[in-house]
């Protein structure tokens, strides 16, 4: 099995990438995910159920302590081929 994760942090700013969405993309980037598409208005991850755990942990803890006053989190199980 593997999850992806779909996650936003707010506020938003379109003039300056705040501090936590910064910190956001540095802890995913950082985690042994498999595939990480970073972007403006959202982010995607995917990886094996421990990893994705560890860093969506990480990814809440230390974005809302660099500001951010909202996370939202969607998970999906993706089921792998002959599975």
């Amino acid at each position: 099995m593997r999850l992806r994760v779909e996650f936003t942090t707010e506020p938003f700013d379109l003039d300056e990438t705040p501090s936590h969405a910064l910190v956001a993309r540095e802890v995913v980037r950082a985690a042994d995910l498999d595939a990480v598409v970073v972007g403006p208005f959202g982010n995607t991850v995917q990886g094996r159920p421990d990893v994705v755990y560890a860093a969506v942990d990480a990814l809440l803890r230390r974005s809302i302590e660099a500001g951010a006053t909202r996370v939202s989190v969607q998970v999906n199980v993706v089921r792998e081929e002959g599975a």
